[in-house]
């Protein structure tokens, strides 16, 4: 991964230039530039070189939240050249892993990545996800797994015990039926953990499918991927228009929002199944929703457009098979490794091209996440400064 810095680095200076006003630095002419900036970064990355004291301390920082002690820094100095280097650096990463100190990490990790926790209840949810990470269990377990989703962390001991959930929903589908994630999230027609799953799994932020512009009659051209009407409005009995084209088109993101939604409306405030719908509307009185408040008759649930889903453990199902959903996996133990902000709320996007060696390894290693992190602390743009 030569170019991973770099690619990160254009990206970013892409992003900021499409959204300003003014010209670009390409405004003199169609390669203006281009080749001085893609020079200068690769001199940039030929500059920087191999660091594995560096490395090994950032590691065990992430890794076990403790600095190296002075055996492991000494077996590293005394090792030798770098490729022995390398083999030593990468048997105390695999050691930091095995760690019970590991476990303590995931969990903090998976608290922030959730955006939950501090009671037993809201922990449910992200030490199950420590869980999968340090048993060497496939990630999509966090989709698909019909029981043990409730697991509880002793932090004297950096330990998890096993445990079922207890909210009645028909069939556990890992996270998706958390109670602890489903009472954080509870909101109006629950597009609050619509929300949650599709910035946390997907790493984008709503309108989550993007299509061909068209013209609706609106102040401005809908981009989805559904057709128009498949979304609820007054005309089709539904109570809110999110066919309404006044002054944004709401349908952008709601074409995706509201055929997830319902899969998720038959928990309660606290978190508890309900064979009825147990979420309002935002209207006076917040009276209970109703499936074409969503939807027009004959529209069924689903992940994306063309993946339907009729129910959680399908919706997992489908969220197991999307290699999107792999990458974005991947892309935020990359981010975390190097020390960088949350995806969604900060924008820090992953280019395909950097990680797309990692996803691979990673979709034909079984969704391992240990082996991922090995993976990703033992690279080349890891190690080297």
């Amino acid at each position: 991964m030569k170019n991973a810095l770099a690619s990160m680095a254009v990206a970013a200076s892409i992003g900021l230039t499409a959204c300003g006003s003014g010209s670009s630095p390409a405004a003199g002419g169609a390669d203006a530039g281009a080749g001085e900036e893609r020079d200068e970064w690769d001199d940039r990355l030929d500059e920087r070189e191999v660091d594995y004291s560096a490395a090994l301390r950032i590691a065990a920082l992430r890794l076990t939240g403790e600095l190296p002690t002075l055996a492991e820094i000494q077996s590293l100095a005394g090792a030798g050249d770098v490729a022995a280097q390398a083999e030593v650096y990468r048997s105390l990463v695999q050691g930091y892993l095995d760690s019970p100190l590991f476990t303590r990490q995931m969990v903090q990790l998976w608290r922030d990545v959730f955006k939950m926790g501090g009671s037993a209840e809201l922990d449910s949810a992200p030490v199950f996800a420590a869980e999968v990470m340090v048993e060497g269990r496939p990630y999509t377990d966090l989709f698909t797994a019909e029981s043990g989703t409730c697991p509880t962390f002793d932090p004297a001991t950096n330990t998890i015990a096993a445990g079922d959930c207890q909210n009645g929903a028909p069939v556990q589908a890992g996270v998706l039926t958390n109670p602890g994630a489903m009472a954080q999230f509870y909101s109006n027609l629950a597009f609050r953990r619509t929300r949650w799953v599709q910035e946390v799994f997907d790493c984008v932020a709503f309108p989550a499918e993007v299509g061909e512009p068209q013209d609706v009659g609106g102040a401005a051209m809908y981009n989805g991927v559904w057709p128009f009407e498949s979304i609820a409005s007054p005309a089709t009995g539904g109570s809110i228009d999110f066919q309404d084209v006044k002054s944004v088109v709401c349908a952008n993101c709601h074409q995706t929002l509201n055929h997830r939604a319902p899969l998720f409306a038959h928990f309660d405030a606290a978190g508890m199944w309900q064979d009825a719908i147990a979420v309002p509307l935002p209207t006076d009185g917040a009276p209970p929703a109703r499936m074409e408040d969503w939807l027009p008759a004959g529209e069924t649930t689903a992940w994306r457009h063309g993946v339907p889903a009729a129910d959680l453990p399908a919706l997992g199902a489908a969220m197991a098979a999307d290699p999107h959903v792999a990458e974005c996996a991947v892309a935020r133990m990359w981010n975390w490794a190097l020390g960088k902000a949350d995806i969604v709320d900060t924008l820090s996007v992953v280019p395909s091209d950097v990680i797309a060696d990692q996803v691979a390894a990673f979709t034909a290693d079984g969704y391992q996440m240990k082996a991922l992190l090995l993976d990703v602390f033992t690279s080349d743009d890891f190690v080297r400064f």
